[in-house]
């Protein structure tokens, strides 16, 4: 779901977590606030894989129009993280994981392969969303320059939540090399709000914790509906927990990426250095896969 490409790792140590005598973590202390991160996200043990699991709708919103729902979607996301050590920074963590969602019928559920587009009425092939990596800059208790780590945490009686912002506004790997003089960046807002039990995620004697989620993306439309500059947005909003396992994933889950993302059954490696990979990215290649076996029409000039 965050877009940003891990760089070098000059004099930082990546070290398996040790054990340490149980204690209530502090959400005021940086230390704490990172390690609570962590244990949100994927666990206390390095290398011990978590996955999430999400379920909502996906609305298309244009200016002069009423809103429609457009499809429902499930998601999934498998992680692990891996503790580093920076002698300046302080002990952070790494996470890497990779991500499927679903475009599914609102009305049956089912996987959507084909779509008509209602504003143009062209029938479409759906790419669904399959990123690989998707992986999170090192979170550490210290910036560079010594400024603490800002949580954010909210205290809501016997619930901790960590609401988390993403604005995202940068090149469109779909278009040419002068969008600074006539636009079209990708622009979007990721927006996480985990929630959890405060005594289970606080408490160090438990080895991780399971919060909910919810998520809202407001983004472009989906470069595969060939919207064609069209005015609009989609905005996608879900709901979601940690699971125990990759196991207990639904069943549609389990069995479309048995059948077309076997991969995505396990975390990429701790060591993932790789550039993240978005949609656009994504769709770029697919749609490069399709123009091999069937060339775009020239269109007649105007």
């Amino acid at each position: 779901m965050i877009r940003n490409i891990l760089a070098g790792f000059s004099g930082i140590v990546i070290l398996a977590a040790t054990p340490l005598a149980a204690r209530t973590l502090d959400p005021d202390k940086p230390e704490d606030a990172v390690d609570i991160m962590k244990r949100a996200q994927c666990g206390a043990k390095d290398g011990t894989p978590a996955v999430y699991h999400w379920t909502g709708k996906i609305f298309s919103r244009v200016a002069g129009e009423p809103d429609r729902l457009l499809f429902t979607g499930e998601g999934m996301n498998i992680r692990q993280c891996a503790t580093v050590i920076d002698p300046k920074r302080g002990k952070g963590y790494r996470q890497v994981s990779r991500e499927v969602m679903l475009f599914t019928d609102p009305k049956t559920g089912e996987v959507i392969r084909n779509w008509t587009n209602p504003w143009t009425g062209e029938a479409v092939e759906v790419m669904q969303i399959a990123n690989d990596p998707v992986n999170v800059p090192t979170t550490f208790p210290y910036s560079a320059d010594g400024k603490p780590f800002q949580s954010h945490y909210k205290r809501m009686g016997q619930w901790l939540a960590m609401p988390l912002e993403i604005p995202l506004f940068y090149h469109n790997v779909l278009s040419g090399d002068y969008q600074d003089y006539v636009g079209g960046q990708y622009h979007a807002m990721e927006i996480f709000d985990f929630i959890a039990r405060a005594d289970e995620i606080l408490d160090t004697k438990n080895p991780t914790a399971y919060p909910s989620i919810s998520w809202v993306r407001i983004s472009d439309w989906m470069p595969w509906m060939k919207m064609r500059g069209r005015q609009g947005q989609l905005v996608f909003n879900a709901v979601g927990t940690k699971l125990d396992s990759f196991d207990a994933l639904p069943t549609l889950l389990k069995d479309e990426i048995a059948a077309h993302y076997p991969t995505y059954r396990q975390a990429p490696p701790a060591d993932d250095a790789r550039p993240n990979e978005t949609t656009w990215t994504a769709f770029r290649k697919w749609a490069d896969e399709r123009r091999k076996v069937s060339p775009p029409t020239a269109r007649p000039a105007q």
